[in-house]
């Protein structure tokens, strides 16, 4: 598991070279051991926290974050990650209409299409810095830029070809990207929330894209092939032609010649 993280690391920092760390995520059942020195919201920082948060806790601090019920502030992360029933209300889509869609009839249809898990199937969502990771993540998550983004696509089309298919939902990205990818065993292409902007100050230029565990290997592969093809991040710029030059420049060199 370590080699191939590492691996995985090395790769990312070659052909990518991301403006935060990619964040290692396992979903951890009742009875599994956290690891050590592990930060707990509620209890270590005196605070609850949205789930985008913990990931930008872990990308942007380097920190190993393990939350709960206990420790999530965000009603929605607390349903679709199976910590708490849902009400009648998150149900009814009476959550979502109003300010996502017109009607409650929209709104519950935009509710029963966000992936979830089952209710007390998992007890801690566990987040941490690829670099730090001490478990066997399930899901890596990366943020970055939109060209950033293409290079990973790239790669994961290398070995199959066609096209990667991802659905938005324009809310609820921490179950694209962590919840979808888990049950899909898919790479996944997310574009950030509302939530996730406002509460872990994801920026304007940012995506994010998310890696079953399973498809590493590939993504390694697919970044390497893709590389020796010629697809390179940063993007190269094309700088064989010749400018051209306003008038009154030109008359410079005329003036000195004469």
């Amino acid at each position: 598991m370590r080699t191939d993280l590492a691996k995985f690391q090395d790769a990312l920092i070659r052909h990518v070279r991301l403006g935060s760390f990619p964040v290692a995520v396992r979903m951890a059942k009742a009875g599994e051991n956290l690891p050590e020195r592990v930060k707990r919201p509620a209890r270590d920082l005196k605070i609850t926290v949205a789930t985008c948060q913990a990931i930008a806790m872990a990308r942007r601090y380097g920190s190993v974050v393990a939350i709960g019920e206990e420790d999530i502030s965000c009603p929605l992360t607390a349903v679709v990650f199976g910590f708490r029933r849902p009400s009648e209300f998150y149900v009814k889509g009476q959550a979502c209409a109003g300010m996502y869609t017109e009607t409650e009839e929209a709104g519950m249809l935009s509710e029963e299409q966000v992936g979830k898990f089952s209710f007390g199937e998992y007890q801690y969502i566990l987040v941490a810095p690829l670099h730090r990771t001490a478990f066997a993540p399930e899901v890596i998550v990366i943020y970055a830029n939109p060209a950033q983004i293409l290079r990973l696509l790239t790669a994961a089309l290398w070995k199959s070809g066609g096209r990667l298919t991802s659905s938005f939902g324009g809310r609820i990205d921490c179950a694209e990207e962590i919840i979808v990818p888990r049950l899909t065993e898919k790479c996944e292409v997310i574009l950030p929330c509302y939530g996730d902007r406002i509460f872990a100050q994801t920026q304007d230029h940012e995506m994010a894209f998310s890696i079953p565990i399973s498809r590493v290997e590939e993504i390694i592969e697919g970044l390497e092939g893709t590389h020796k093809g010629g697809v390179r991040y940063p993007v190269p710029s094309f700088l064989r032609y010749t400018g051209e030059f306003p008038e009154h420049y030109r008359k410079v060199v005329d003036t000195q010649s004469t």
